[in-house]
């Protein structure tokens, strides 16, 4: 019997009182337990300590969560950021080149909301930092005074594009997400199809083309509660399958899993 996939999940770096640590939400955590049956493995967001291959000797996927902050605008040509923007130059050292190297090895890659904008990046796109200002786009913003239930719950339709890998998984055209966002696509890379669009043309999901294995990223949420929700259930059940697939390869060919550092 196949054992449980590894998940590599990055972390945020964050100073509490005033030591850095290396944290991931514990929904992120939980939705891969409960939505892909796998091992969740945090990845300290130590990029000068690590060999990119040998850490991805040791996962069979990688899962690129949410956070508070951005990705620093110099990495896709982007103008300086406002004032106060928080941003996490220790995890866009490693994810960037990480997702890049994921892709090329045929790694399944679930990306989250800023890992969404993440993978976008790492191939070559661009990003709207401030989407509520773009002529055209909602405000795909939540109210941070909401409850975190009404926060992170159904907020707008998107239309998934016949034929895509979220169509598929899904069988129907539309599925209604939440949105907790402040910055989007401006500039898809190049190698990238669009899985699905809000109501205002905004790309809320991509997949890779050239990915041999599993490679989807989406801008909402799926992970919050994720077992009450059988789009996001269907969502993490492929990937799941898609890291379970790499487990096998990996068995076959007698390959084991290795410890990674420098």
């Amino acid at each position: 019997m196949c054992s449980k996939p590894v998940i590599g999940v990055p972390a945020d770096r964050k100073i509490v009182d005033p030591h850095p640590y290396h944290m991931v939400g514990e929904k992120y955590l939980q939705a891969l337990i409960d939505g892909a049956d796998a091992l969740p493995l945090v990845v300290p967001v130590m990029a000068e300590h690590f060999d990119l291959d040998a850490l991805l000797d040791t996962v069979d996927g990688i899962m690129l969560p949410g956070s508070q902050s951005n990705i620093e605008p110099h990495h896709y040509a982007g103008d300086p950021s406002r004032e106060g923007t928080l941003h996490d130059t220790h995890r866009d050292a490693l994810t960037l080149p990480l997702l890049k190297r994921a892709v090329e090895r045929a790694i399944p890659v679930l990306a989250v909301c800023r890992g969404f904008q993440e993978l976008n990046v790492a191939l070559g796109g661009s990003l709207h930092q401030h989407v509520e200002e773009v002529p055209g786009y909602h405000d795909h913003r939540e109210n941070p005074d909401d409850p975190l239930d009404v926060q992170y719950g159904p907020s707008h339709t998107v239309t998934l594009i016949e034929g895509g890998l979220l169509h598929r998984l899904h069988g129907a055209a539309t599925a209604t997400v939440n949105s907790l966002h402040g910055q989007g696509v401006r500039r898809l890379a190049d190698g990238l199809s669009v899985e699905a669009v809000a109501d205002d043309g905004l790309i809320e999901a991509f997949s890779v083309d050239a990915a041999d294995g599993f490679a989807l990223a989406v801008q909402w949420h799926p992970e919050w509660k994720v077992t009450d929700n059988p789009f996001s259930m269907e969502i993490y059940r492929a990937f799941g399958d898609a890291c379970r697939q790499h487990v096998a390869l990996r068995q076959s060919s007698g390959l084991q899993h290795r410890e990674f550092g420098g």
